[in-house]
C-alpha cells in the first residue's frame, strides 16, 4: 500500500497525479487510469513563515478558478468528500487522507495541527476504506467489510459520533453498538448529525434530533445509531443531510405494476426556506414523500445549507429550498415548490450532483462542470466573486476530464483524470502554442502527461508523477519543472512541527489520548489558530431558534401517510 515518504524515491507531484495500483514501473498506456485533484473557492496553502522563524505556516486563500492539489504524495484518488472547513478523501488501497482546519479532531492525526495538504490517517491504513463523508466537526469512514469508524468533535452533542459520550475523538474508532452485525453501505454527514445507508437498504440517524432531522417521529436526540423505522420494509439508496434536514432516494412499488421497482424522493427535518420540497415551511418528524416529484425516479440526492439538489434517472436536476443567491439554477423560481434547472442543462445529461452551502456544482456526462449559487471566494470557479442564477460552465475545466464533483460549504473540488495526450492529437505546443512540425518535435511531459515541443520541455526531473521508472530522469514541462523544484526545496527546508497550544482544544477524550499510538510527526502540519466556525443555524445560537409552534403541537406523522406514494 500507499506510504508517505520523504525519501528521493518518492514521486513528488504538484497536480497530486493519481496512478493506478499497478502504475509502478507502466507506461502511458496506464495513463488512463491516473487523475488530479482541483480545488477552488476559500482553500488552504502554504505561506512563507514570518521573519525570524522557520516554520511555514498554514492558510486559507481564496482561489477563484480550478488549481491542482498541491501534493508531496502520488494519490491514487477513487473519492473526495468536503466539510466545511476540511476534506478528506480514499484512495485505491484504501487508505485515507485529510487535510484542512482541525478543530477537535476531525482530522484524525491525533495532533492539533491546520494541515494544508494530504496526510495520511495512519490509523485507518489497514482498514481498506472504500468510503468517506465529512461533517462540519467530524468525519466518517466505511470499510470494505461494512465497519463504520468516525471521528472528531464530540462535545456539541452526546450522539454526534454516536459512542453514547460527548467527547472528543482524535483519532478514528469503530461505532458499534446497534451496529454489530450490519454492513454499512454509505454515510452522509450533516453538522449536528449522520444518517447511515445499510446494505440491508434499512437507513439508521444519530445525533441531535431538534428539528426532526433523525426522522424517528420526534425531536428526541440519539446518541447511538438507530434505524429509522418509518422506511422499514423498504429499500433505501442513498442519504443526504443538511444542517437540520435530511434526505433519501427509496425504492418503492409503483402503483402501475407490483414488479416496477421506482425511486423516490424522501425528506425530513427542518422546514424553514421550503428546503424539504413540500410546499410549506413545517417541520417532517419522519420521512415523508415529495409528492411534486412523485412522477420522478431518482437516483442521487445532496443537502445544502437551506436546500435540497436531486437527480433523476433521467439526468435532469430538481432543486428545492432557499433561492437568496441563485442557488436553485433557475430564476423563476420561488423555491416554494422544486423546480427543475434549465437553461444551459436543458441538453445536458447530467450525471453527478453536489452541494455546498449556498452552491450547486454539477457533472455532466461531457465531464463538463457546471456551478451556480452564491460566488463567494471564488467557490463557483469563474474567476470571480460574483453570484449565479443559472448553471454556468466552468471553463478552467473545459479541456479537463472530470471524473468527479465534491462541494465543501465555501469551496470545490473535483477529480480529473489524468492523460497521457497522444502527440498525433494535439497540433500546437501547450507551452508556447506554436505548431508542431518537421523541426518542431512533439515530447510528452512525464508530470502533467500534455505535449510540448523540444524547447518547452528539455529539462528532466527524478520524481515526475507519470515517469515509468522511478529513481530516473524523464522530460517534464517547463512549468511542471519549476513546481516540482519548488515544492522539493519548500519540503526539504520546511519543519512542520508547529502546534498550536492544547488550550485551544475544545474538549478531549481523556481515554483516547491515553490509548493513543506513537503518531509520526506531521510533515506538512502548520500552525494558525482555528477561526470559530460561524453558521446562522450553529448550536451555540440554537436557543434563539423557536421551533414551529404548529409543527411542535402536530403529532408526528405515522408511517402510512407519510410514505403513501400515488
Amino acid at each position: 500500500m500507499l506510504r508517505v515518504s520523504t525519501g528521493d524515491s518518492s514521486r513528488i507531484s504538484i497536480s497530486s497525479s493519481i496512478p493506478s495500483s499497478s502504475s509502478q514501473g507502466s507506461g502511458p498506456d496506464d495513463i488512463e487510469s491516473l487523475g488530479d485533484v482541483y480545488v477552488w473557492g476559500e482553500v488552504w496553502t502554504d505561506v512563507l513563515p514570518p521573519e525570524g522563524s522557520s516554520n511555514f505556516l498554514c492558510s486559507k486563500t481564496d482561489v477563484l478558478i480550478p488549481k491542482p492539489l498541491e501534493s508531496d504524495v502520488v494519490l491514487d484518488v477513487q473519492q473526495i468528500s468536503c466539510g466545511s472547513r476540511h476534506i478528506a478523501l480514499t484512495t485505491r488501497q484504501g487508505e485515507v487522507f485529510t487535510w484542512g482546519e482541525e478543530l477537535g479532531g476531525r482530522l484524525g492525526h491525533g495532533t492539533d495541527e491546520d494541515i494544508s495538504r494530504p496526510e495520511l490517517v495512519e490509523s485507518l491504513a489497514v482498514s481498506n476504506v472504500e468510503y468517506i463523508a465529512c461533517g462540519e466537526f467530524h468525519t466518517c469512514a466505511v470499510t470494505a467489510s461494512g465497519d463504520l469508524y468516525n471521528w472528531g468533535d464530540g462535545s456539541y452533542n452526546a450522539g454526534l459520533l454516536g459512542h453514547g459520550l460527548g467527547a472528543s475523538h482524535w483519532l478514528p474508532k469503530r461505532v458499534s453498538g446497534p451496529l454489530e452485525g450490519l454492513q454499512v453501505l454509505s454515510v452522509a454527514c450533516g453538522s449536528w448529525h449522520s444518517a447511515l445507508a445499510m446494505s440491508s437498504g434499512k437507513v439508521f440517524t444519530f445525533g441531535d434530533g431538534t428539528f426532526g432531522a433523525l426522522g424517528h417521529g420526534n425531536r428526541d436526540s440519539v446518541s447511538y445509531p438507530k434505524e429509522v423505522e418509518s422506511l422499514s420494509g423498504f429499500r433505501t439508496m442513498k442519504v443526504a443531510c443538511g444542517i437540520w434536514h435530511s434526505a433519501a432516494i427509496v425504492e418503492t412499488n409503483s402503483q402501475t405494476g407490483m414488479n416496477v421497482v421506482s425511486r423516490k424522493l424522501f425528506t425530513w427535518g427542518d422546514g424553514d426556506k421550503n428546503r424539504l420540497g413540500h410546499g410549506d415551511k413545517e417541520a417532517r418528524l419522519v420521512p415523508t414523500v415529495v409528492q411534486a416529484l412523485v412522477d420522478n425516479n431518482f437516483h442521487q440526492v445532496a443537502c445544502g445549507h437551506s436546500m435540497t439538489v436531486a437527480l433523476a434517472t433521467s439526468g435532469h436536476v430538481f432543486t428545492m429550498g432557499s433561492s437568496s443567491n441563485g442557488q436553485l439554477g433557475n430564476p423563476k423560481a420561488d423555491g416554494k415548490l422544486p423546480c427543475q434547472v434549465q437553461d444551459k442543462l436543458n441538453s445536458e445529461l447530467v450525471e453527478e450532483i453536489s452541494c455546498g452551502s449556498n452552491h450547486v456544482a454539477v457533472l455532466t456526462s461531457r465531464s463538463e462542470v457546471y456551478t451556480w449559487g452564491m460566488g463567494a471566494n471564488g467557490r463557483l470557479g469563474h474567476g470571480g466573486i460574483e453570484d449565479k442564477k443559472k448553471p454556468t460552465i466552468v471553463d478552467a475545466l473545459k479541456d479537463r476530464h472530470v471524473k468527479s464533483i465534491a462541494c465543501g460549504s465555501n469551496f470545490t473540488t473535483c477529480i480529473c483524470i489524468h492523460k497521457w495526450v497522444s502527440g498525433a492529437d494535439q497540433s500546437v505546443c501547450s507551452g508556447c502554442r506554436q505548431p508542431f512540425g518537421f523541426t518542431r518535435k512533439r515530447h510528452n511531459c512525464y508530470n502533467c502527461g500534455l505535449v510540448h515541443c523540444h524547447a518547452c520541455s528539455s529539462r528532466k526531473v527524478l520524481k515526475a508523477a507519470l515517469a515509468p521508472t522511478p529513481g530516473k530522469p524523464h522530460r517534464v514541462c517547463d512549468s511542471c519543472f519549476m513546481k516540482l523544484k519548488a515544492a522539493d526545496s519548500g519540503g526539504t527546508n520546511s519543519p512542520f512541527n508547529n502546534k498550536k497550544s492544547v488550550m485551544t482544544r475544545r474538549s478531549v477524550d481523556i481515554k483516547d489520548k491515553s490509548e493513543r499510538p506513537d503518531i509520526r510527526p506531521s510533515r506538512l502540519a502548520t500552525a494558525a489558530t482555528a477561526e470559530p466556525v460561524k453558521y446562522a443555524d450553529s448550536k451555540s445560537v440554537r436557543s434563539e431558534i423557536k421551533p414551529d409552534p404548529v409543527s411542535n403541537a402536530r403529532a408526528p406523522q405515522g408511517p402510512a401517510t407519510a410514505l403513501a406514494v400515488p
